[in-house]
């Protein structure tokens, strides 16, 4: 038996990528957890029987053999699949778009910083040649736009704007996709909108505009996602983090946007058991861990701890960068890093970067005779590079996503400079100096 699952309080790129995976993997059955957004729930009180979906206390789990994990990568989001979490006899596969180093350990994976998982999804249904009803197009176009805040968030790429084309090519009704994604407001809602831009904590953090605000709650009010969404532009801030406190069940649900690379929300929610992108993430939070204005300063200093983000690749990189042609021997490069006392050599011909050799490379090298072989025949010519101005986190991404410790840093097609995981780890263990 095979199964997909996502996380809980599901939202809509969560279900469109398990029916995604649904045709990925069509001997698969889709899982969706109990707890789902109350959009998500909307639209499966009208379309759930449109797809094979069951809930989670409907697996057979003896007879799982085949996991399939999309949109998140940490065991604890999952709804009831404990029973799994420790069998070594279970194949998982994972597709997330989240680079949170998560717990769970998979055979196959398809991890990459992107704007929505579902565009991960695309792609392979591309590469595949598969039809999609207009049906699924509108579903998977749904989530695209829901996590690419229709595509507008920084952690939006260009593979997501072509994604959301060929879905749209595919016949995804905007008009249903509209419909879900601005649900109208009702009245309570309205009192929260004003009742946050009445109460503004409006602060300059980490070079960055914030709104911090607490809002208490003593029931239910659905679609709260869509009245931040709505507060952050109205007050035109670069993040705003809103904490609904809820006397009934003594927990808050912290609900937050950013439009800057400056302040990750995803990575700030991470450190309260949450979760999410660049652009929007999420997290509860019981009052006994933090009461609701202790946990509105640890959010503060959070996002203040996260100053150091304005360093960027240039500021940690190594230069300037040994380089060889092509047809250098290996033994000459073996004693260029003895004598230089370094771990990699790019490989480069009248400036144009062909490769990379790394010490493990060495290992390679079995017959004396291979010694005298040119390092273009042990090289890697598959190369991640990076930007000067990117930030150090993106480097750390490049790194555990390909397996590699070294990343050149590429301005206008020319090297000037290489990061490597002692960089990363020295920057991450504040040994800069001042």
């Amino acid at each position: 038996m095979q199964i997909i699952t996502t996380h809980k309080n599901t939202d809509f790129d969560g279900l469109a990528s398990v029916i995604a995976g649904t045709l990925l993997y069509p001997n698969a059955i889709g899982v969706i957890p109990k707890m789902v957004n109350p959009n998500v729930a909307r639209f499966l009180s009208t379309h759930k029987t449109a797809f094979d979906l069951i809930l989670p206390h409907e697996v057979e789990h003896d007879l799982v053999d085949t996991l399939v994990v999309v949109d998140t990568d940490r065991w604890q989001r999952l709804d009831r699949m404990d029973k799994l979490k420790n069998r070594k006899d279970l194949e998982v596969h994972l597709w997330d778009h989240h680079m949170n180093g998560g717990d769970i350990h998979y055979h196959w994976s398809r991890q990459e910083a992107i704007g929505a998982t579902v565009t991960l999804m695309v792609r392979e249904l591309k590469k595949r040649v598969m039809t999609l009803s207009p049906l699924v197009s509108t579903v998977m176009l749904i989530g695209l736009y829901e996590d690419t805040g229709h595509l507008t968030y920084t952690s939006t790429t260009a593979e997501d704007a072509h994604a959301a084309a060929y879905l749209l090519e595919n016949g995804a009704d905007l008009h249903v996709a509209g419909f879900f994604l601005n649900p109208p407001y009702e009245e309570k809602q309205k009192e929260i909108l004003f009742e946050l831009m009445k109460e503004t904590d409006k602060r300059r953090l980490n070079d960055s505009s914030v709104a911090i605000n607490v809002v208490r709650l003593n029931d239910k009010v659905v679609a709260l996602a869509n009245v931040v969404n709505m507060y952050r532009k109205i007050i035109n801030v670069d993040a705003v983090f809103v904490i609904f406190a809820n006397e009934t069940d003594t927990s808050s649900s912290v609900i937050a946007r950013s439009g800057v690379d400056r302040i990750d929300v995803g990575q700030i929610m991470k450190s309260f058991g949450g979760g999410g992108h660049s652009g929007a993430g999420s997290a509860t939070v019981k009052f006994k861990e933090y009461a609701p204005e202790a946990l509105k300063q640890a959010i503060i200093d959070r996002i203040e701890r996260g100053r150091k983000e304005a360093v960027k690749v240039a500021d940690i990189m190594s230069f300037p960068v040994t380089t060889v042609p092509p047809d250098t021997t290996m033994r000459e490069v073996h004693a260029i890093m003895a004598e230089q006392k370094i771990r990699g050599v790019l490989v480069a011909e009248n400036g144009d970067l062909q490769g990379i050799i790394v010490l493990w490379d060495f290992k390679r090298v079995r017959q004396e005779r291979q010694w005298d072989s040119p390092v273009k025949a042990f090289m890697a010519r598959d190369i991640a590079t990076i930007a000067p101005d990117a930030p150090p986190t993106r480097a750390a991404q490049i790194m555990v996503t390909n397996n590699i410790g070294h990343v050149p840093v590429v301005l206008d097609g020319e090297v000037i400079g290489i990061v490597t995981r002692t960089d990363i780890l020295t920057y991450y263990y504040d040994l800069l100096p001042d």
